[in-house]
């Protein structure tokens, strides 16, 4: 007789193996739900093992829009824009992402915005104001900046350089 290609899984190993897959690094619902899906749990036992992991606290949409926006700022530099967007993508509520957004301080954020505005212009070889001035936009609009800051910077270093 031959075996089946996949294994299947009780609702306690299941809810072992989803804790240490959030455990791993904060998870959302819908990641969960997918991993769930993958392992061919019933509707019913996902509801329960999901519960489970609220309750012990492996599963924490809060906590994961916190670290997610801490670590996207800090990381790759993303504006709040970019970071909206991406945690709307993975599902994460409107109140969450608000919360999320709350972890990075206004002064890091225009400090970081100014750091990679005034580096992104020296980079551009472009010897037209106006071709700069639009690459560095279009760079900064890319990584999630708000446009009246990405204006009136572009405004400012191009008139730095006239």
């Amino acid at each position: 007789m031959k075996e089946a290609a996949h294994k299947t899984y009780t609702v306690k190993e299941a809810t072992v193996k989803l804790m240490q897959y959030c455990a791993y690094r904060d998870r959302t619902h819908k990641e969960v739900e997918e991993k769930l899906r993958s392992l061919n749990m019933i509707p019913e036992a996902q509801e329960q093992i999901i519960m489970e992991l609220m309750q012990e606290n492996f599963l924490n949409e809060e906590r994961f829009a916190k670290s997610f926006a801490r670590g996207k700022f800090r990381i790759k530099k993303w504006g709040k824009k970019r970071i909206t967007n991406e945690l709307k993508l993975r599902g994460i509520s409107a109140r969450n992402i608000q919360t999320g957004l709350k972890e990075l301080s206004e002064t890091d954020y225009l400090k970081t915005f100014h750091e990679i505005s005034e580096k992104k212009w020296d980079n551009i070889k472009e010897t037209s104001a106006i071709k700069k001035k639009k690459k560095l936009v279009d760079y900064l609009q890319y990584r999630g900046w708000e446009s009246h800051l990405i204006f009136e910077k572009a405004n400012e270093l191009s008139k730095q350089n006239d």
